[in-house]
């Protein structure tokens, strides 16, 4: 398995990021967040994630920044679970929400049930997406 995190995978468009505000989809794991959106067809790589952690409950950089790279971390240590789920390629912004500072060790386990909460979601939606009219 390759556990890197190289610059293609970086959500860094803004008009990707805008739409994935306007109509991306959202699923919670206290205190994570992950919203996300299909990509389409004429995306390059399976995944394409950003982080972000709020200003509004961490003034410090150095604190958002901490979290940020350890949102990262957990991303690149357990994207494999997503990449072996799922179909069609996604742009995900991962989430800290919280003013509360957890530790890594429990960040990584809510960072697991929020990938295991979202492949349920999409395996639902696709479920549907399959299932005859009648």
């Amino acid at each position: 398995m390759n556990f890197t995190y190289p610059k293609n995978e970086r959500l860094k468009s803004k008009t990707t990021i805008g739409l994935l505000f306007s109509e991306g989809k959202s699923v919670s794991k206290y205190p994570l967040r992950l919203v996300y959106r299909e990509a389409g067809e004429n995306s390059e790589e399976k995944i394409k994630i950003g982080v972000s952690v709020s200003k509004k409950y961490f003034k410090k950089a150095v604190d958002r920044n901490y979290f940020k790279r350890v949102l990262r971390e957990t991303y690149r240590l357990n994207k494999h679970l997503l990449l072996e789920n799922i179909q069609e390629p996604y742009s995900l912004m991962f989430f800290y929400q919280t003013k509360d500072k957890l530790s890594y060790e429990e960040i990584n386990k809510k960072t697991v049930q929020l990938f295991e909460k979202f492949l349920q979601q999409i395996n639902k939606i696709q479920d549907l997406d399959k299932k005859p009219e009648l």
